[in-house]
C-alpha cells in the first residue's frame, strides 16, 4: 500500500473528528469514566484492528486511551490508516 499525499493526508485527516496528525501518524485520545471502560474500549478497538489486520499502537492511563495510526511497512501513512480510524471513530 503506498503513501498518501500530504494533499490526501489533509482531506481525510479534515473528515475525522478529533484525530491529528503527529509526524508520520494520526492520533486521538479517548476518555471514559474508569479504567474498566477504556478497557472494553481497547477490547472493541482489537477487534476491528483484527478483521483489518492493522494494528494501532496503543496507549492506556487508566481511563484514558490514546490510539496511534501508522502503516509501519511503508514507514508513513496510507489509507489503511485513516480506514481503521473511521471504523474506531472519526
Amino acid at each position: 500500500m503506498g503513501l498518501l499525499s500530504e494533499d490526501e493526508i489533509k482531506g481525510r485527516l479534515s473528515r475525522l473528528r478529533g484525530w491529528e496528525r503527529q509526524g508520520e501518524e494520526i492520533r486521538r485520545t479517548f476518555s471514559f469514566p474508569d479504567f474498566k471502560g477504556a478497557l472494553a474500549f481497547v477490547n472493541r478497538v482489537a477487534e476491528l484492528a483484527e478483521a483489518m489486520d492493522h494494528h494501532p499502537d496503543i496507549d492506556i492511563r487508566y481511563s484514558r486511551v490514546t490510539l496511534a495510526l501508522s502503516t509501519h511497512s511503508a514507514r508513513g501513512l496510507t489509507e489503511r490508516d485513516f480506514a481503521l480510524a473511521e471504523k474506531i471513530g472519526g
